[in-house]
């Protein structure tokens, strides 16, 4: 395939890390392999309730759990070194880093770009992040993986607010995206807005080629450092990085028109943020601000991405909407699914406008200056004013072209902001079987049985016959809830794969139709055996797609 114009292979940007320099790049990892810097051996270092406060972005707790170990086991001074460069921001000696680092020294790292003198000090710090990432093993021993994974330093590391074109590291919503996608062997995938290339890691154990793109000259730089430094363990050949990995300079899907994937994934710029007349593109934050009015950039992704899916690809995003006042939420997302693409959203949040100010604002930093705050929150309000916006919601988006011309699509809209199971991709991709299943076949013909994980619970005011409430709760994948009526629970307590759904129907419907007619019409005592064959049998199929029933012959699970 002839290299796109939008192709980048520079290795040596300015401020961000060099990937030009193989024999550097071997030696660091042989470096960190060898001292344990993975994220369990990490974890063993500072304990459990240190771990849990660098999560948080707290550093203080690390800071004495590295030192505690380091005055415990001289063992630790190695690992802990490292510890205190990338992960807590504090400067090191060059002995230090020569004694803990050997195979590269401290030379090395200042060659490479991820560290860089303290002004009249002798101490070197951390011109970017450098941390320990990884993923389990699947069920059958496959796709585990242990990575390095660089980026610039985050808001807790470094004082000001962050620079404009700051690529950022692994956060809350890349790895929800990454727990969200549904993983299937691809031969083509493309990232889009890849960022530091965490998507793009994981698509590689699963896919042949992988494009990785993105607006930022920075961002792709980082993401191929990450891709060369982690080579080995994400089974690419660092003299053959295109036969596997193709890097993309350009706006959304622009390096990619005229192409189809089988699988796109994408965790957009999707923060909304005012825009102002005469604003430049340096005055935004490349990773999270798409340039354009209101939820625009998601608007215009879902609009837009089944243009480069391959018949039956898919294409997973993560996306903020404007919740206009007096409408429903799902109402704007609603117009932007096209009426030939299946589509499926899930909001997981909501908040007021004053709340997505605050979060964003402290994301960058930009609370330090009391003045620059309270223009900068002004600004979201008013903006938010101007378009009638009372709320923005939070949310993941699943889109297919069909495998087929004139297939019918399939849309689904809904609002889960409880906890879910994580990874929650596998459950997804079940959901789906599951519904192409029911469009395949005929719930009244099949046996069906109870899912394992399905509970039900009944409550009743104290002395009353039945139940005035009938509960089934799903103990896995997206934990729903079902509210049954008397006839449904019944139709449910039947399902032990014996019968099928047809005539555990027509049971229900002789027991519950007593006063039928000989033409089994049910008009004597008003019940309409025809209407409650069909409901019943309705709210069965929505239970099937629901994962709280599976076919006895099994399509999936949620």
């Amino acid at each position: 395939m002839p290299k796109s114009p939008y192709e980048f292979t520079g290795g040596n940007t300015p401020d961000a890390p060099r990937s030009d320099l193989p024999d550097l790049l071997t030696a660091l990892a042989a470096d960190l392999r060898r001292l344990d810097y993975t994220p369990d051996g990490v974890a063993r270092l500072l304990g459990a309730a240190a771990s849990a406060a660098l999560n948080r972005d707290q550093i203080i707790p690390a800071l004495l759990a590295v030192d505690r170990a380091a005055r415990q086991d001289e063992g630790n001074e190695a690992l802990a070194a490292v510890v205190r460069l990338w992960l807590l921001a504090e400067p090191q000696a060059k002995e230090t880093l020569d004694a803990a680092l050997p195979g590269i020294g401290a030379k090395g790292l200042l060659e490479l770009g991820l560290v860089e003198p303290v002004p009249a000090s002798g101490l070197l710090t951390a011109k970017a992040d450098l941390r320990p990432y990884g993923w389990e093993p699947n069920e059958d021993g496959s796709g585990g993986a242990e990575l390095w994974v660089a980026s610039d330093l985050a808001a807790h590391q470094q004082a000001g607010v962050l620079r404009h074109d700051h690529v950022l590291g692994i956060g809350q919503a890349s790895t929800t995206l990454v727990q969200t996608t549904v993983r299937r062997h691809t031969e083509r995938a493309l990232d889009l807005g890849t960022g530091c290339g965490i998507q793009s890691f994981h698509l590689l154990h699963h896919c042949e080629h992988v494009t990785a793109t993105d607006i930022s000259e920075r961002a792709l730089a980082y993401t191929r450092f990450n891709i060369l430094l982690n080579a080995g363990a994400l089974s690419v050949d660092p003299d053959r990085l295109e036969d596997r990995v193709s890097l993309r300079l350009g706006s959304l899907l622009e390096p990619v028109a005229g192409e189809e994937f089988g699988l796109v994934v994408s965790n957009p710029p999707f923060v909304i943020t005012p825009r102002s007349a005469g604003e430049d593109a340096a005055d935004q934050f490349t990773y999270r601000d798409g340039g354009l009015p209101g939820d625009e950039i998601v608007s215009s992704l879902v609009r837009a991405l089944p243009s480069v899916l391959a018949p039956a690809g898919t294409a997973q995003l993560l996306g903020n909407w404007e919740v206009m006042a007096g409408m429903s939420w799902h109402e704007r997302p609603q117009s932007w699914a096209s009426s030939d693409t299946d589509a499926w959203f899930i909001q997981r949040e909501q908040v007021g406008p004053e709340q997505y100010a605050e979060t964003w604002l402290q994301d960058a930093s930009e609370g330090r200056d009391r003045e620059h705050y309270r223009d900068a929150y002004a600004a979201y309000l008013a903006d938010f004013e101007s378009r009638n916006v009372e709320g923005i919601g939070f949310g993941m988006v699943w889109l297919r072209r069909p495998a087929a011309p004139g297939q019918a699509p399939f849309t689904r809209f809904e609002e889960i902001t409880y906890p879910i199971e994580q990874p929650i991709g596998p459950h997804l991709g079940a959901a789906v079987e599951r519904i192409d299943w029911l469009a395949a076949h005929s719930v009244e013909d099949t046996h069906l049985l109870v899912a394992e994980d399905v509970t039900e619970e009944r409550h009743q005011r104290p002395g009353a016959e039945h139940p005035g409430v009938i509960l089934l709760r799903q103990g896995a994948g997206l934990r729903r809830t079902n509210l049954l009526s008397t006839e449904l629970a019944g139709f449910v307590s039947a399902c032990d794969g014996d019968l099928t759904a047809g005539q555990i129907a027509g049971a229900l419907e002789a027991l519950l139709g007593g006063g039928l007619t000989s033409s089994g019409t049910g008009q004597e005592d008003g019940f309409d055996a025809g209407s409650f064959r069909g409901g019943l049998l309705t709210e069965v199929a929505n239970l099937v797609r629901d994962g709280f029933l599976i076919p006895a012959v099994e399509p999936g699970r949620d």
